[in-house]
């Protein structure tokens, strides 16, 4: 049977406020406003590069909620499975950020407890809702969020495998919402459902306890768990506006790794949300292309380090440009300054 959607993800939509042209927030009058979370620039992503994808979550009923709603479909994210908050303690979380240049690091100050998306519930949502995906995708931030978040995304993982959906994770470790230990129990339960598998080498270490080099680390969570594939992100931070980013992705069926020369000295103007651009560029790849791990390496790689040229939160790249990007570099000769 045809899915409705390539993609459906559960996640926080989150207001993100951000003093311009990188002065402190300790020290600015002004904010900028945007929307982000790590589902929602996933999904986003994945729209833009031309599947069809929709967001789960719960936003207040109120003109923040609307704002969000409006961001999601211009990114082409459907808003068939938004609930809305009406009670009078409805409230979208809320995160500042900071951006850096060297020596000062970016900063972070969030304010999210007690959102609406704290209180979402499967009993929300139709029973349809889990039979028309070809992928559901969540992360580690909704596990840790609250006790009533893990609930409905592990019941939401169970419900969705059940059907035949592919099931996407991505560990995405905070350490300001639990600690590693508190991670690795929560997430060895529910990683038997996991098809597709994201991971950094430093969160496989310090959250999971692994050893060896990172191929050796893939390769063990596919040997624990019926996983297919592993994607581990590497970047190489040279400081807050020079970063090197590629990635490594293993196929477990077919026992191979998959590598490409990463992307250097990229000019960062906001590293916010470049790892769920790779995501949504591995998840594109994968379901676009009949699970070709050379095309989820490209399209990551390529969305991943784009991203960090882009303020806020979303991404904001097309097909044609993401394709352009990946033909520029592969290509090893003189290239044009500007595509014209």
């Amino acid at each position: 049977m045809e899915k409705q959607f390539d993609l459906l993800a559960l996640g926080e939509i989150l207001l993100r406020l951000s003093p311009p042209n990188n002065e402190r927030i300790v020290r600015g009058d002004l904010f900028e406003k945007q929307v982000g979370g790590a589902e929602l620039n996933v999904v986003s992503g994945v729209s833009l590069l031309g599947l069809r994808t929709g967001m789960i979550s719960e936003l207040p009923d109120n003109a923040l909620g609307i704002y969000a709603k409006n961001k999601l479909r211009f990114c082409g994210v459907s808003d068939d499975y938004l609930v809305y908050d009406g009670s009078r303690d409805a409230r979208l979380g809320v995160y500042y950020y900071e951006g850096g240049a060297y020596p000062r690091k970016p900063g972070l100050v969030y304010d999210r407890r007690h959102s609406s998306f704290c209180r979402i519930g499967t009993a929300e949502f139709p029973e349809e809702m889990f039979s028309i995906a070809r992928c559901f995708h969540t992360s580690g931030i909704t596990l840790a969020l609250t006790e009533q978040t893990r609930e409905t995304a592990v019941e939401m993982i169970k419900r969705f495998k059940e059907n035949g959906t592919l099931i996407s994770f991505d560990v995405n470790f905070r350490g300001n919402l639990w600690t590693g230990e508190e991670a690795r129990a929560c997430i060895e339960k529910i990683l038997p459902y996991v098809d597709i598998f994201f991971c950094s080498e430093d969160t496989a270490r310090l959250t999971f306890g692994k050893g060896g080099d990172v191929k050796e680390i893939m390769r063990s969570f596919t040997r624990d768990y019926p996983i297919s594939v592993v994607a581990s992100t590497q970047r190489i931070v040279h400081s807050p506006k020079v970063h090197t980013f590629g990635s490594v992705i293993y196929n477990s069926k077919e026992d191979a790794f998959y590598e490409e020369e990463p992307y250097r000295e990229i000019e960062v103007v906001d590293r916010i949300g470049s790892g769920d651009a790779y995501v949504s560029g591995a998840l594109y790849g994968l379901l676009a292309y009949d699970f070709d791990c050379r095309k989820a390496l490209e399209y990551g790689n390529a969305t991943g380090s784009v991203k960090n040229t882009i303020p806020g939160d979303l991404p904001s790249c097309d097909r044609k440009e993401i394709d352009r990007i990946i033909a520029n570099h592969k290509n090893t000769g003189r290239q044009a300054e500007m595509d014209r």
